[in-house]
């Protein structure tokens, strides 16, 4: 379509008590009045902030254009597929899961909620838990919810700039402090908690064990090097790639109409080239949003960008091989 090109989306970011007023290095403005946790890149409620579609929700967008926006892998095409986000933990988030595909469709989901963690920034220290130790079952887990003991069943995980983590649906996790996550993840935002360290909040137990898995794939991801950059994951239900630009790259979709493709800047400022658009200069904390139907782009670094493309898979992609220890 000729009015659908490559666009800029604003960020909407989300109070969480588990979180802080200080978001750099990303960020380096003060948000609101409240701890913020998550700042959402792709949400369907983010507005795009280059062009002339300038203004208008992704929702929308989505609705409008269908698969020439989202990709023909995109089901329902008129849903956006994946939502980019950073989380910001200044505590430990509350212990919880995930439906699956199947367990999301059978209360009117279009799909569960399968996601990763890319490891922008850890301090000494950090770690997540993830999934069950060897030989804990989920009647235990809930006995030790109960008892308030819970996250001692879990796998603490320590973390490092750079790690790339793989938490499928139904793996029970938590994120603690010291670190500055880029979570890519189906659209979803059906999430289960069971267990909150006495903090005040609604627990879903019944429905959170319901859709636990006792062994998962979950862990961390070896990353690969594919030509110029690096695969830091390829899974069934996204793919992401890691670029460290230092000259302009041309860069194009696996294959054309599969999949809308995400960018977005972990270190440094890209500008985005494409044929009948100004350009668009992105940030740490931005997207930009390439439409399936868009064919080759450019991306110029001001100096150096450290680049992540998120994307659909275009053909089937097995579970990646983790390892938790």
């Amino acid at each position: 379509m000729a009015d659908l090109h490559p666009f800029l989306l604003a960020p909407e970011f989300h109070e969480r008590i588990w979180g802080t007023r200080d978001l750099r290095p990303i960020y380096t403005r003060i948000v609101g009045d409240n701890p913020i946790g998550e700042a959402w890149l792709t949400g369907e409620k983010c507005k795009v902030a280059s062009g002339p579609l300038k203004g208008e929700t992704l929702e929308t967008l989505c609705k409008r254009f269908g698969a020439a926006l989202t990709g023909n892998k995109a089901k329902p095409a008129d849903r956006f597929p994946l939502l980019a986000k950073f989380l910001f933990p200044h505590e430990k988030l509350s212990v919880q899961v995930h439906p699956d595909d199947a367990r999301a469709q059978a209360i009117g989901q279009p799909w569960g909620k399968t996601e990763c963690w890319y490891v922008a920034s850890a301090e000494p220290g950090a770690q997540v838990m993830l999934g069950f130790k060897a030989g804990v079952t989920k009647q235990e887990f809930e006995q030790a919810i109960h008892e308030k003991r819970a996250e001692h069943l879990l796998n603490a995980v320590p973390v490092q700039t750079g790690d790339m983590i793989y938490v499928d649906a139904g793996t029970v996790h938590a994120i603690c402090p010291g670190a500055v996550i880029i979570e890519t993840q189906q659209n979803s935002d059906t999430t289960y908690r069971l267990y909150d360290y006495g903090r005040p909040r609604e627990l879903h137990v019944e429905a959170g064990l319901a859709s636990t898995k006792e062994k998962t794939h979950a862990g961390k991801v070896k990353v690969s090097r594919n030509g110029n950059h690096d695969v830091l994951i390829a899974s069934p239900s996204f793919c992401v790639e890691r670029y460290s630009l230092k000259s302009p790259l041309k860069m194009s979709a696996e294959e054309r109409g599969a999949s809308v493709q995400v960018l977005v800047s972990e270190k440094g400022t890209g500008v985005l080239h494409h044929a009948g658009i100004e350009p668009i200069a992105f940030t740490p904390g931005e997207a930009v949003v390439v439409p399936a139907e868009c064919d080759e782009f450019e991306v110029q670094p001001q100096w150096e960008c450290e680049l992540l493309r998120m994307n659909l898979p275009a053909h089937a992609v097995p579970e990646p091989t983790t390892t938790l220890l």
